[in-house]
């Protein structure tokens, strides 16, 4: 559903380009865009849902499971066969064997064996003699496992879970991270749009003071030299607009190619001045951050892994036996019938051993080498946590502190403005230096791209908030994602 609307919203948006010529996003627009259809969502949606599958054939393989084997076999050949007093002879065999079977299994995962239940019924035609015979197994029981070795349906119980949970929490991250990735591409558009619109302000002012100073120049209240460099600034202001002109195509370019659009269409970024305002305590930050980050979960996947090593070359170095048996009813006959009546019970039970004696150290080794992974893999797990750890309180600090920071940046924008008005101004009443109006033309493209910056540096720091956390601390609420989805 939540796609279905994001379609419906860029279908707006696409309309409203065919009326303006002209597609106007929000942040917020471009990231819901981003989340839905840009290539990087789209395949970390392909990898999630690879995973989601691949959970739920690990659930299953610990539910019983039903199957039909069938088996046919037409033999029509001379064979050797050894009759009663010790000669060899050739036989003409002409025969046809079918067999169908109903199978019932089911893993036991503390043990690491198979339980199953088994029906089937055959039949065997001999062509030559004109004969056929039956023989039926109406309910057999049986179980298998390897008595000494490595238990993978164990270990998969552990490991498993660990490695869908980090799928998940990597899914939700990445889609945070579009967010932000899409928070650059925006941001590099404003910026553009902004210095192209400082351009064009800074030409239209630069052509009417050179256009006045000549004016001025030759009644001689000037000098040549003021008007030279009156000249050279509007020459100036004509070079920044074409630069600011491509640099802005090439912004609406990357991030048209982000978001998935195909339509060769004008973007306009519209960037809103009013901020979500909170405060993210450090300790809830901690707390959401080791309970939902994915790089917490492959911490432990890889020590489970690892530990999961250790017992598998433990088990490949000792002893190992194969344990089988199989307890039923069974029962032959010409007629189909009588195949089911007084069925005798059979047993089959079968154990094998093998004891490696000497094998000069390679079990050893190999036990050895996947200890010292092990030791290897926590103590970087272990500089890891603390890293990460130390990673979320600067992030939380610095976001803490952006609010003030954008907030000083367009204060300080709006003043420079309006310094450059009352510059311009005093300059055509010749009471300020052409050096003043340069200055104050300087101030006013540099704090409005300082705020434009502080902008961006605050939406960065959320969406860095969100994915590390794995929370929404405007909304005071988890960030999930919908199963249903696959």
């Amino acid at each position: 559903m939540r796609y279905i609307l994001l379609f419906i919203l860029y279908s707006i948006c696409t309309g409203q380009l065919i009326a303006q010529d002209s597609l106007r996003l929000t942040l917020d627009e471009a990231v819901a865009l981003a989340r839905a259809q840009s290539p990087q969502a789209v395949a970390a949606r392909h990898q999630y849902r690879a995973a989601y599958w691949n959970w739920r054939t690990f659930k299953a393989d610990y539910l019983p499971s039903l199957s039909f084997n069938s088996y046919s076999s037409l033999n029509r050949s001379i064979s050797p066969v050894t009759l009663p007093d010790g000669s060899d002879s050739f036989l003409h065999r002409n025969q046809l064997l079918n067999e169908g079977s109903l199978t019932i299994n089911q893993n036991i995962a503390p043990l690491g064996g198979s339980l199953f239940l088994e029906t089937g019924l055959q039949r065997l035609d001999l062509f030559t003699d004109k004969r056929r015979s039956f023989k039926s197994t109406p309910v057999v029981l049986g179980y298998s496992q390897n008595l000494f070795g490595y238990n993978r349906l164990k270990w998969d119980k552990k490991i498993e879970p660990a490695r869908y949970a980090q799928a998940k929490k990597s899914y939700l991250e990445t889609l945070e991270l579009v967010a932000a990735m899409t928070t650059n591409k925006f941001f590099a558009l404003a910026t553009a749009q902004s210095r192209l619109q400082s351009a064009d302000y800074n030409y239209a002012a630069a052509d009417t003071l050179f256009r006045y100073a000549k004016g001025r120049y030759d009644i001689g209240t000037i000098t040549e030299n003021e008007m030279l460099q009156l000249e050279i600034n509007h020459l100036t202001e004509q070079s920044n607009r074409l630069n600011a002109a491509m640099e802005v195509d090439n912004a609406i370019q990357e991030l048209r190619s982000f978001l998935g659009i195909r339509d060769n269409v004008e973007m306009v970024a519209v960037i809103g001045s009013e901020l979500p305002i909170f405060i993210v305590p450090v300790a809830d930050a901690l707390h959401y951050a080791w309970q939902n980050s994915p790089d917490i979960e492959w911490y432990a996947l890889q020590q489970l892994q690892s530990e999961s090593s250790v017992a598998q070359a433990k088990a490949s170095r000792g002893l190992k036996a194969d344990l089988y048996m199989q307890v039923g009813l069974t029962q032959t006959a010409t007629a189909l019938n009588n195949a089911y009546r007084n069925p005798m019970d059979q047993q089959l039970v079968s154990l094998g051993i093998r004891i490696p004696l000497v094998d000069w150290g390679v079990g050893k080794g190999r036990v050895e080498v996947a200890r010292s992974n092990l030791e290897k893999t926590k103590t970087e797990i272990a500089q890891a946590r603390t890293d990460f750890e130390a990673n979320v309180i600067k992030l939380v600090k610095q976001f803490n502190l952006q609010t003030n920071k954008v907030e000083i940046a367009q204060k300080t924008s709006v003043r420079a403005a309006r310094r450059n008005e009352v510059a311009y101004r005093l300059y055509l009443l010749g009471k300020s230096t052409l050096l003043d109006l340069n200055a104050s033309i300087a101030e006013k493209d540099s704090s409005q791209r300082a705020y434009i910056s502080a902008l961006h540096n605050y939406w960065n720091l959320y969406y860095a908030l969100r994915s590390i956390t794995g929370y929404d601390f405007q909304l005071n609420a988890p960030i999930l994602v919908a199963e249903q989805e696959f």
